[in-house]
């Protein structure tokens, strides 16, 4: 934000509202032109609305700033003012003032994405094609290859920027592996703020569990036998609530939206970050890149789950949702299901190029819909399938390289703009 800052402001004037605990006093009243006259005091410079730019950073640190922030916009609307928080989801549950409704817009940042780790790493030339290959004309065997490398790097970087950082500047692995150590074991002893000893014991394990068992579906009982269901379910709420751990939860997918036929009685559970859960896991980074990993599906899983948060516009808190068919002889489980142009798509990932699609299928089938989207190891494909046992009836299947999750909104787009097909015939439309 300070970067941003400096960049279309003559100046960026930035409060730390963690560290600099004597200011709370200053940001406890509602004059905002008075906490601005007297900030410039204490700072030696003025802050000038339109021209400086006032970030308030650790906000959740000082639950007051949280409401000053609407006598700003009411009563300085030419003063730009950028609030950043961890944890503020727990500061706004026990926010005892008068919410500014109407007066803050709130932006989701998510680890880096593989197109800016692309960026970071390897310059804007490949994002520039990345971002404009289409399915008519795909990238080449050989540029394929040079994405598959750097998204496979990615799965071991991951997206935290400090890791980014470091490998883009040095290459340094261990470094990597030291940052990443770093916030692992930061997070942790962090749990100490969320209550007692035991509730921070179980919130230790249940964040060791989701990142050794990203994609599959939780149950408490796996997290501790020796605690409640309700404590294990609290302990994972708070650690959702943080933000380490984003919940990825059943729909039915009947229709839409997807969240109207939600139970949260059944989820899976992505980690925050795929490089993390490598971390977590112990995996040495050293000579990674060319390991076949032991976890490599879940991985997949996480980088496509991690993408697709990634994608959604800022402003959104985003939302990620699974399909799954318990019945005997019959499970099915669609890796993710999402919403494009009013379509409702199944999304299947795999970490090779082959794999059956029989949960897909069985979507399709129940659902009657008449597209599926696959993320694999292969190249860009749209093709037309007969489903299995429903004679006549096809479907379209658009199968895309891993590393094109990013471009997903762009190439459905493309796709759409194709005829469309009618499920119950198998003819276009």
């Amino acid at each position: 934000m300070e970067h941003w800052g400096v960049e279309n402001f003559d100046a960026v004037e930035t409060v730390d509202l963690e560290r600099e605990r004597d200011l709370h006093g200053l940001f406890s009243q509602s004059d905002p032109m008075r906490v601005l006259a007297e900030l410039g005091v204490l700072r030696g410079r003025s802050v000038t609305p339109g021209k400086t730019l006032l970030f308030l950073d650790e906000i959740q640190a000082c639950p007051p700033a949280l409401a000053l922030l609407r006598y700003f916009h009411e009563l300085m609307p030419e003063l730009h003012v950028i609030a950043a928080g961890s944890l503020l989801d727990f500061a706004l549950r026990e926010f005892e003032y008068s919410m500014p409704v109407g007066r803050i817009e709130f932006l989701h940042l998510q680890p880096m994405s593989f197109e800016e780790f692309l960026a970071a790493t390897e310059g804007e030339a490949l994002v520039d094609y990345l971002k404009t290959w289409s399915l008519a004309q795909p990238p080449s065997e050989a540029v394929s290859k040079r994405f598959f490398e750097v998204m496979r790097r990615y799965f071991f970087v991951g997206g935290m920027p400090e890791a980014v950082a470091a490998y883009a500047a040095r290459k340094d692995l261990l470094e990597v592996q030291r940052i990443q150590t770093a916030l692992v074991e930061t997070v942790q002893a962090d749990f100490g703020k969320y209550g007692p000893r035991r509730l921070q014991e179980l919130m230790r394990k249940t964040y060791r569990h989701i990142a050794e068992n990203v994609g599959r579906k939780i149950k408490f009982v796996n997290i501790s036998r020796e605690e409640r269901s309700a404590d294990v379910r609290h302990a994972l709420e708070l650690l959702t609530m943080s933000r380490v751990v984003h919940p990825v939860v059943h729909t039915s997918a009947n229709g839409l939206p997807l969240g109207a036929e939600r139970d949260e009685r059944h989820f899976k559970a992505l980690f925050l970050d795929i490089g993390l859960v490598n971390r977590l896991c112990g995996l040495n980074l050293i000579g990674a890149e060319d390991l076949i990993t032991v976890n490599e599906g879940a991985l997949a899983e996480q980088f496509v789950g991690q993408q697709l948060l990634c994608a959604a516009p800022a402003f959104e808190d985003p939302q990620l949702f699974y399909w799954a068919r318990e019945a005997r002889n019959a499970n099915a489980e669609v890796d993710f299901v999402i919403s494009r142009n009013q379509e409702i798509l199944p999304v299947e990932v795999k970490a090779g190029r082959t794999g059956t699609l029989r949960s897909t299928f069985q979507f399709l089938r129940e659902k009657r819909r008449k597209g599926a989207v696959r993320f694999y190891t292969g190249s860009p494909v749209l093709e037309d399938i007969e489903l299995p046992g429903e004679d006549g009836i096809t479907v379209q299947l658009l199968s895309l390289p891993l590393y094109a999750v990013g471009q997903l909104d762009r190439l459905l787009g493309e796709w759409f703009r194709k005829p469309a097909m009618d499920t119950t015939t198998g003819t276009k439309e």
